[in-house]
């Protein structure tokens, strides 16, 4: 599989309509979002208070989750520690043997998928059922989420139609919403009524309380994590945050980021087992602390997953989420997918205007554009970037950097490019063109247009 974005993204542009609705889907839930912070006068006090809480967070880790851990033993709630993807599912998989479990259902977990646990559980006879109702729209459809907040927004109402038409044996042709939910409503309700065991994911693990923290707007986790006996939880290192009142902070912030409302339908805290029941919270590291180690993308870590930086890149509206080829797409996907894989995921720093509205909107004050900056260096020095791209910077540079030639390359280039065939213009050579048109080339330089606007020879 091609890991390569251009590549990818060249797959989803070709089909120009769904190209449209998917930005225009997109660009309306971050017109919500700016609604909602709008609306709070506090709004930049709360981002600054959320970005000095999850650094200095960051900074004391270890202290934090050892806090969390003891707090939640004394409650009753098992521990499990795991260093990677490996051990996790290893982890979980042996819980659910000990419970003689077959079937579970799941809650939203960006941490499973990056584990890649469904697909392991399955392979080991065990049914994994997923109830976010946009997890399983596309776990039905065998795809991943293209979306981390959103995970079906690349699909219309008539692809959900004809999938459940499949799966759930629906109308034939019906692609009402409201049908379509209530027959996803009956069919996962029979899941959860004969779960043996519920995995949740963590939006926050609260170190002073020793309890966790999940937000969904569907009540799936809710009634997932109450009906069977063994409750899973699964979170990164990073979920954590120091004290119950800091959490007050995230959840004003989240909800207003992630879809333009106030705050999630639940907010559901866990502080140990249903009666008679185990809760188990297995705490993954899986990369963490070498991207931890290193002080120019630790601030990748603070990152809550509320998809804001996806909803307003142009870049993720306009080729999708499996343009990126990591489970986690968009700006945050683009600095914390090199960190993981250098060489498997290089060309996503490149993913990226730079016009730095990721950074702009974080609720937590991500510095996305600045890593990915960075990150297109690290590319470079370690030689992953191809030949044609590296010369044509190095040819870039050689130029910029001699501003009386750069002057008369500009001059050459709006005499002669408006009067060169378009033939040559649009060559195989000049892969920029290959999906847009040139702009019209103005009479004057910016230099020239300055220096007459000031009067200055």
């Amino acid at each position: 599989m091609s890991h390569n974005h251009s590549e990818l993204a060249d797959k989803f542009a070709s089909n120009v309509e769904r190209m449209k609705w998917h930005d225009k889907a997109l660009w309306f839930v971050r017109v919500k979002r700016d609604t909602q912070a709008k609306s709070l006068d506090e709004w930049e006090e709360l981002r600054n208070t959320a970005d000095k809480i999850k650094s200095h967070t960051l900074s004391h880790l270890d202290e934090y989750l050892e806090q969390f851990e003891k707090n939640a033993l004394a409650r009753g709630i098992r521990v499990h520690w795991a260093k990677d993807a490996k051990e996790h599912n290893e982890i979980v998989l042996d819980l659910l043997r000990s419970h003689n479990a077959k079937m579970i259902v799941k809650s939203k977990s960006m941490l499973t998928e990056e584990c890649h646990l469904n697909p392991y559980l399955e392979e080991h006879g065990i049914e994994v059922v997923d109830t976010d109702l946009g997890e399983r729209i596309v776990q039905l459809r065998q795809e991943p989420p293209s979306h981390i907040v959103l995970p079906a927004i690349h699909l219309k109402k008539e692809d959900v139609g004809t999938t459940f038409e499949k799966f759930l044996n629906t109308q034939k042709g019906n692609a009402d919403p409201t049908y379509l939910t209530r027959a996803a409503r009956a069919h996962l309700r029979e899941k959860f009524v004969s779960a043996d065991a519920a995995m949740t994911g963590v939006n926050f693990a609260i170190a002073e309380t020793g309890g966790i923290v999940v937000c969904t707007n569907e009540g799936n986790a809710d009634l997932g994590a109450s009906l069977p006996k063994l409750h899973i939880a699964c979170m990164g290192i990073e979920k954590i945050i120091p004290r119950l009142k800091d959490l007050s902070i995230f959840t004003r912030l989240l909800a207003r980021s992630a879809t333009g409302q106030p705050v999630t339908t639940y907010t559901s805290h866990y502080h140990g087992a249903v009666e008679g029941g185990e809760m188990h919270v297995v705490i993954v590291d899986n990369g963490r602390s070498k991207i931890l180690a290193d002080k120019r993308y630790v601030k990748s870590l603070q990152c809550i997953r509320c998809g804001a930086c996806l909803n307003t890149c142009p870049i993720y509206r306009r080729s999708g989420g499996y343009s990126y080829g990591y489970v986690i797409p968009g700006p945050i996907g683009s600095t914390l997918a090199p960190s993981r894989d250098l060489k498997k995921y290089y060309s996503l720093p490149f993913a990226c205007s730079l016009c730095f509205s990721c950074s702009n909107i974080c609720p937590v004050k991500v510095d996305l554009a600045e890593q990915l900056y960075l990150k297109r260096q690290d590319v470079v020095d370690a030689g992953y970037l191809s030949p044609i791209k590296l010369n044509a910077l190095k040819m870039a540079t050689w130029l910029m950097c001699r501003p009386k030639l750069m002057d008369f390359a500009g001059l050459m280039a709006r005499k002669m490019v408006p009067i060169l065939p378009r033939v040559l213009l649009y060559s195989k050579f000049n892969l920029w063109g290959k999906n847009r048109e040139l702009p019209p080339f103005p009479k004057n330089s910016f230099k020239e247009l300055y220096k007459a606007k000031k009067g200055i020879k």
